[in-house]
């Protein structure tokens, strides 16, 4: 349906966030009202009400997207907002990500420096007649109490400048300035698919303290993203602030890792009583630090936390929880529970490395690796659906070449020089490929992989113009695998293992994707060609990179990747194996690899026999290892294996946040491996229970809302008996695999006892 209304917006600015209004009186003589909608959008952020009411509980709409091609806009059934008589509109804007600031480079205003609104009413009577209210020059504008917004630095408001009921009917707003409309595109708004940004749940505190320095403390038990909905009363013009950290350093809030964001509030109140929520921000915190409260320092650290009037509102897009894993290892089922929350706390419009600093950008790397735990834990479908159109947009944009961010806020803001020649990157650039398989492995959604197609289609074939004459992938930049832990801190991509042999790997996995990807669409001429482009990069692995029983850097990292991706022949499987063993022994089962290597680790050593040194790894408490921010009290995924010292101070890196989902991509293998559930086919047509016993424990679970319905395993160890409980759904089958042994198991619920060997983890 095409738009009549305009985009509007205010003829002056200044008005931090603006307000827009539009009362009607609604015709007479056509019956009753029996339904009314409402389309909506902005250049910004909006919230929307109708005679005083909101007309959804929906936050930061309408999120990010590549706005030069596309916008989101949603649709509201406002029936219940809408009878006869009067009906006044308001709807206010923000700047998010539209106006605000974007990236580490401090540019503002990116996509526009205009904030604007646009909407349709239809309201239909019971005689079939259609009123349409929509924006346009008629309507008015003023300031409200949002004096200043902005994602990174916060919000401030003064309650002394809130005009009560100017979204009512009757209001005077005489003195509200004219609109203008606006040149701007309809066309490229597009009907929302995914799920909206919501309020979650929300936190009391667990203490409130003072610092060293004497500054109030707020700690609310657990590192989330959204922001402090603040309760006070006190004298007219009290100004309140509230600053927001992941961590604590020597017991003061840690503010270095935010780099430049300010992640603070600002709050002027009115002399009455004053309920503050910043809901055109976020931020990723623990802990909030407050100045300025009525009554001094004191009478806030004496109050009962519950009731300080301090409460965290955690937020995120509100996708479905699908899937549980728990086992008898309680730090595990932490490290689990901090994966949850990291993809929580990342999943604000779109999927982000961090959500705290001034970045919080859709690095496509990160998604790379972490699709199948995503799909796993969250109905992801459609929401990395909707972002792999815009990776689609901003990849023909720039000829074929994936870019490091989507929507690319690089393209405007300048790459950095460190991240030059700009072309397609390995693991970054293959989100095109390894997202999209992901989607379809998990809930076999053809549709999905076909749109998806021509981008993965492009994307191969831009790496292949890529290679050298030597056939492998080994020019240009690369991240390489970031972040490995030998790495410096200064320099994250100095990692042991060569770049080019992760490249070249990537570059495999993909040709290996994008050739069954075409067999499964029938693509029979694009399968011939991506066959043929697996076969050579996987000749010229061999030819240039494998010699003597070993692969160049001889690191945990290239086995890992070679074993997994199915780069060797079957012969050299076993010492590769035995080498990356070798060397994860040598390590003292301390982690050894970065973003590439680290997804890929433990299957490269269970699928070669060494599941016990798998589970070292995983339980392996020491720094570098995943339990080791767990000892440390991390309740999220941090960025470095160390992003926290031993001694308690943060890491003195540049990047260092404390909730970044990338690593704890081994939820995926924990799902597999360790609770035995796995897909035998896309959508778990056919699913593999496969459970890999060891590391002592001695029970685990993992539970998946299937495509098909809810499947289930549940084994119970105590000696060499394992007791298994499983459901596999109707319309599904299973097989059940432990060592040696194979069972078909039909839909239903099965519970049997099996009887381990003496070497389980060796096949």
């Amino acid at each position: 349906m095409s738009w009549t209304a305009r985009f509007i917006s205010p003829r002056a600015d200044g008005l931090g966030a603006p307000l827009f209004r539009r009362e009607v009186e609604l015709p007479t003589g056509h019956g009753e009202v029996v339904g009314a909608r409402l389309r909506i959008s902005a250049h910004g952020i909006y919230e929307a009400s109708i005679n005083g009411r909101p007309v959804s509980d929906e936050l930061l709409s309408p999120g990010w997207t590549s706005y030069e091609w596309r916008t989101r806009f949603a649709e509201h059934d406002v029936t219940e907002l809408v009878r006869g008589g009067a009906v006044a509109i308001g709807i206010r804007v923000g700047n998010g990500w539209y106006r605000g600031r974007l990236g580490w480079t401090g540019r503002r205003a990116v996509y526009g420096s205009r904030l604007a609104a646009i909407a349709e009413l239809r309201i239909r009577f019971a005689d079939g007649h259609e009123h349409l209210v929509a924006t346009d020059s008629r309507w008015r504008a003023s300031t409200g109490e949002t004096t200043a917004d902005d994602l990174y630095d916060g919000q401030h408001i003064d309650a002394r400048r809130a005009q009560p009921g100017w979204d009512s009917p009757g209001f005077d707003d005489s003195g509200w300035m004219p609109v203008e409309e606006l040149e701007s595109d309809t066309d490229r708004l597009v009907a929302s698919s995914v799920p909206p940004v919501r309020r979650l749940r929300e936190i009391s505190p667990v203490s409130i303290g003072s610092s060293p320095s004497g500054r109030v403390i707020v700690d609310y038990g657990e590192n989330l993203v959204g922001w402090v909905r603040l309760t006070v009363s006190g004298p007219a013009g009290t100004r309140i602030t509230v600053r927001h950290a992941e961590v604590l350093e020597r017991d003061e809030l840690a503010i270095r890792p935010l780099r430049s964001a300010r992640a603070e509030e600002v709050y002027t109140l009115s002399g009455g009583v004053d309920t503050f929520e910043p809901t055109f921000t976020f931020h990723g915190f623990r802990y909030a630090e407050i100045e300025g409260w009525p009554g001094g320092s004191a009478a806030l650290t004496a109050a009962d936390p519950a009731d300080a009037g301090l409460t965290a509102v955690v937020i995120g897009s509100d996708l479905r929880r699908i899937g549980s894993f728990a086992c008898s290892d309680p730090l595990l089922t932490r490290l689990h529970e901090n994966v949850v929350r990291s993809m929580q706390g990342n999943v604000v419009a779109l999927p982000t490395d961090c959500p705290q600093r001034d970045e919080r950008l859709g690095w496509t790397g990160d998604i790379a690796v972490f699709a199948p735990t995503a799909a796993f834990l969250f109905d992801s479908g459609s929401f990395l659906a909707d972002w792999l159109r815009d990776l689609a947009l901003e990849q023909r944009a720039h000829g074929g070449a994936v870019p490091y961010v989507v929507p690319d806020l690089l393209k405007h803001s300048g790459i950095p020089p460190e991240l030059q020649p700009f072309d397609a990157t390995a693991l970054w650039a293959d989100a095109a490929a390894w997202v999209p398989w992901a989607l379809w492995w998990a809930y076999g959604d053809l549709a999905t992989l076909r749109e998806a197609y021509p981008s993965m289609a492009a994307h191969a074939r831009r790496v292949r113009s890529l290679l050298s004459a030597d056939g492998v992938w080994d020019a240009g930049f690369q991240f390489g695998d970031w972040l490995d832990p030998t790495a410096p801190a200064d320099d994250p991509a100095a990692a042991a293992a060569d770049p080019g042999v992760v490249a070249t790997a990537a570059a495999y996995r993909t040709a290996r994707i994008l050739a069954d990807a075409a067999a499964v669409l029938g693509y029979s001429d694009d399968a011939v060609e991506f066959e043929g482009l697996a076969a050579s990069l996987r000749a010229a692995f061999h030819t240039v990179y494998v010699r003597d029983r070993r692969i160049r850097s001889d690191c945990a990292t290239v086995y890992s990747l070679a074993l997994v991706f199915g780069l060797l022949r079957e012969e050299d499987r076993g010492w590769a194996g035995d080498r990356l063993a070798e060397i994860v022994a040598a390590s003292g089962h301390r982690i050894s690899t970065g973003f590439a290597g680290t997804p890929f680790l433990l299957d490269a050593l269970t699928r070669t026999g060494h599941l016990e040194d798998a589970y070292a790894l995983l339980l392996q408490r020491e720094c570098p290892s995943w339990l080791y921010p767990v000892t440390m009290g991390a309740t999220t995924i941090w960025e470095r294996w160390d992003s926290m010292l031993p001694d308690g101070t943060v890491n003195p890196g540049e990047m260092t946040s404390f909730n970044h989902y990338a690593l704890g991509a081994v939820a995926d293998w924990m799902h597999r491996s360790i609770g035995g559930l796995a897909p035998a086919e896309p959508g778990y047509r056919r699913i593999l229970v496969e459970p890999r016993f060891g590391g002592g424990l001695t029970w685990a679970s993992a539970r998946l809302d299937t495509p098909h319905g809810p499947a289930s395993v549940h084994w119970e160890r105590a000696g060499d008996r394992v007791r298994i409980a499983i459901v596999v759904p109707s319309g599904s089958s299973a097989v059940l695999r432990l060592e040696d042994d194979e069972r078909e198991l039909p839909a239903g619920e099965h519970d049997l006892t099996v009887r381990l060997s003496a070497h389980p983890g060796r096949r």
